[in-house]
């Protein structure tokens, strides 16, 4: 069985299937005592998705692809976890723009 691709790449598929710009990534700290917590935010055309999670500093890949994981949810409106989304390709040949 072929491993999955990550989140972050099916966020940038989508994207660029239905014509939004690429997402653009932040990462975020949090001082907590005497360690850092971190995170990631992602905008994708203008909106912007928070990681549901804080990271130790080794695993901020973990928080990005955390919020990717969000974004592409919330975009493709499946929201639910037990449910995989459909990949960029389903949406090929719906997308249709009226000029």
């Amino acid at each position: 069985m072929a491993a999955q691709e990550s989140w972050t790449q099916r966020l940038r598929d989508h994207c660029l299937v239905r014509g939004l710009q690429e997402p653009t990534y932040q990462d975020v700290s949090d001082r907590r005592g005497g360690r850092t917590a971190w995170s990631t935010m992602v905008s994708v055309n203008g909106t912007s998705f928070q990681a549901r999670f804080w990271y130790d500093g080794t695993y901020i890949n973990q928080a990005k692809e955390d919020a990717a994981e969000v974004a592409l949810r919330t975009i493709t409106g499946y929201t639910n976890t037990s449910q995989a989304p459909p990949p960029a390709s389903h949406y090929v040949g719906q997308l249709v723009t009226s000029e």
